[in-house]
């Protein structure tokens, strides 16, 4: 029996933090820290928290996120926060069971990429996590838990591949699916030009199926698996060069893999202020329609800013052309980057809802301490020809120097999320304030 572990904190308070939350008009409700970095290792910087993942189930949200980044790769543990009442507050705490660094301690020196999805058939929370020896990752791993709070030890998902990267998990939650009760894991081997890999357990996460690659052996980056109402996985994903978007499905419960197809070619501005600027995100609508979301300057003027764009497919094969989100006008200096989309799957076609927090820069040619970051949010009601005003998230901007370093720029995330809860989308960013003898670089909640 795996051994279960609680570390309980609500509604958590820091004042450094708070100065950053809550804009003016038009702002979220309710914008909160849910979790700072605890931890005392000397090979993290401290405090830092960053690259959060969400999945939301009836009215509990949870999320997975590094907590003390390391400078050339990973971090000292992975983080958990959880609210069981849409977003209202939250428990926090770290993955047993998976560092060295860790409360409950583990096996591996560091971890990395956490993504979190829920196994309706077996009431099981999971969270997948990179671990890493050093900068290698070598294994895939998994923690659960019944209810988002405690946690087991984290067990091995997978390790064939020389240098493991960028894991992602979902579950089949559909009942009258064929494969109802599958979770399926891609990631891919950087040892090995990012060949792919995807592996699907059927027993609430407890064992995986030997890693499989795709029919014409995909290379790539950030894949995120969605499952159809009818079974089908679909998963796009940045090929290996990070200059175009790929797709695969499985159409049998993850026994075989399809050849990956075109979704679109990716024009990208550099994100100035030594950043690094993200990878594509994806959800579904309660109908199966993928919503996929990247930053791209194909609509400025010179590549001279980034949009978010979106593309759409029902069977992740054919894809409409990539649509650009209007948050401002195309003669805007506005420079946005690392989206999290949202979907409320209770809804779809033309109206689905839709949510995308993202961060920007007010002005896009900007170095030092012009590069104010900040965090906005868009939402539809009306699929993908109902945006609204944009929401600045907050209230005063961030300098990049003030986030985590790394061997690859400033550090928020490759990724952020958002996930509907009750109807209302709830998102998980980092936010940070200016850095003493640490950093103050804390977890935060829009609800």
């Amino acid at each position: 029996m795996r051994a279960a572990h609680r570390l309980l904190l609500i509604a958590v308070s820091v004042t450094t933090a708070v100065a950053l939350l809550g804009a003016g008009a038009g702002a979220a409700a309710n914008v909160q820290v849910i979790s700072t970095d605890p931890l005392a290792n000397r090979q993290s910087q401290h405090q830092t928290e960053v690259e959060p993942d969400t999945f939301a189930n009836g009215t509990t949200v949870v999320s997975g996120f590094q907590v003390g980044r390391i400078y050339n790769g990973g971090s000292g543990a992975i983080g958990w926060a959880t609210s069981t009442d849409s977003g209202a507050t939250w428990a926090h705490g770290i993955l047993p069971g998976l560092t060295q660094a860790a409360p409950v301690p583990g096996p591996y020196s560091r971890a990395t990429d956490p993504s979190v999805a829920y196994d309706a058939k077996d009431g099981r929370w999971l969270i997948t996590t990179l671990a890493m020896n050093g900068t290698p990752g070598v294994a895939v791993t998994v923690n659960s838990s019944t209810d988002g709070i405690t946690w087991g030890n984290a067990t091995v998902a997978a390790t064939r591949g020389a240098n493991l990267d960028k894991d992602w998990i979902t579950c089949d939650n559909t009942p009258t699916s064929p494969f109802y009760g599958h979770c399926y894991i891609e990631y891919d081997d950087n040892g090995n030009g990012d060949l792919v890999y995807n592996t699907t357990s059927s027993d609430g996460g407890q064992t995986w199926s030997p890693p499989k690659t795709t029919a014409d052996n995909t290379h790539g980056l950030g894949g995120q698996p969605l499952v159809k109402p009818d079974g089908t996985v679909i998963v796009p994903i940045a090929n290996g060069s990070v200059s175009g978007i790929l797709s695969y499905h499985s159409s049998d419960g993850g026994t075989t893999w399809s050849a990956s197809s075109a979704v679109s070619g990716w024009q990208r501005h550099r994100v100035h202020g030594n950043m690094r600027d993200g990878l594509p995100s994806a959800e579904m609508d309660g109908a199966g329609t993928v919503y996929l979301t990247w930053n791209d300057c194909r609509f400025r003027a010179r590549c001279s800013s980034n949009d978010l764009v979106i593309s759409t497919s029902s069977d992740g094969v054919n894809w409409s052309t990539p649509a650009r989100v209007p948050i401002d006008a195309v003669t805007s200096t506005v420079d946005h980057f690392i989206p999290g989309i949202g979907v409320d799957r209770t809804t779809s076609g033309a109206t689905a809802h839709l949510t995308l927090t993202y961060y920007f820069f007010p002005q896009a040619a900007c170095s030092g301490t012009a590069c104010q970051l900040q965090v906005g949010q868009i939402s539809s009601t009306s699929g993908l020809s109902g945006w609204g005003a944009e929401t600045t998230l907050t209230s005063s901007p961030m300098q990049t120097r003030w986030l985590a370093n790394t061997s690859q720029g400033r550090m928020v995330g490759d990724y952020i999320s958002t996930s509907y809860v009750s109807g209302s989308p709830v998102a998980a960013f980092p936010i940070a304030t200016a850095p003493d003898s640490l950093f103050h670089e804390s977890m935060a909640a829009s609800s």
